[in-house]
């Protein structure tokens, strides 16, 4: 098989309310006002967001800083303090570097396709030695498009060699699933590694 991982929520934690109330205690007082803080930071991740334009990498962290700062009660240095938060935030999923060398051991190519700013990308590439364990990958940042766009799922299967019906793609966002899924690739929503796993072994099966 060959197998496409997203990155944030799926091999690497990602839980943007439990680290806003970490950095911004003050702002993001409990959970639900880390959740309300955390849905006008990040648009819902929308296309045409802030954080989609940093994850295509549009610009850089000021820019981005300030254009948050301007439509939230966030300062700018508040905006700074999270974003130089987030490589130290993003460790592996440790039940999901297992998954992977399972898979690799048992001869699955592996890849990656993820939305992930420029900075963070790099940090990822130098701190983890089971990046290697991946034949490729795109980071969003490097080739100015974003999940669900179309052109970033394009752009994947040409960098892969490979026709979207050979690759299954593994995402903890519905929303990027379906976009796989509209495009031919087959898809599996993201849940944990054991669910994923499952799942897995049943496509080798069909």
């Amino acid at each position: 098989m060959n197998i496409v991982f997203d990155f944030g929520g799926v091999v690497f934690n990602w839980r943007p309310i439990a680290l806003l109330q970490s950095i911004l205690p003050l702002r993001a007082h409990d959970e639900a006002a880390a959740r309300e803080l955390a849905d006008a930071m990040f648009q819902h991740y929308a296309p045409h967001g802030d954080w989609a334009a940093f994850d295509r990498g549009d610009f850089d962290v000021p820019v981005l800083a300030r254009r948050i700062a301007s439509r939230t009660e966030l300062s700018e240095a508040d905006v700074h303090d999270f974003v130089d938060a987030i490589p130290a935030h993003l460790e592996p999923i440790a039940e999901t570097v297992a998954l992977l060398q399972r898979l690799r051991t048992a001869g699955h190519r592996l890849f990656y396709l993820s939305n992930m700013p420029a900075p963070f990308a790099d940090h990822l590439e130098r701190s983890h030695a089971f990046m290697d364990w991946f034949d490729d990958g795109v980071f969003s940042s490097r080739v100015r498009l974003a999940k669900p766009q179309p052109a970033i799922f394009e752009a994947a299967t040409q960098r892969f060699g490979l026709a979207p019906g050979e690759l299954i793609f593994i995402d903890d966002l519905a929303h990027n699933v379906d976009a796989a899924r509209a495009l031919g690739w087959q898809a599996i929503h993201f849940r944990d590694a054991r669910d994923c796993e499952v799942a897995l072994t049943q496509h080798e099966r069909d």
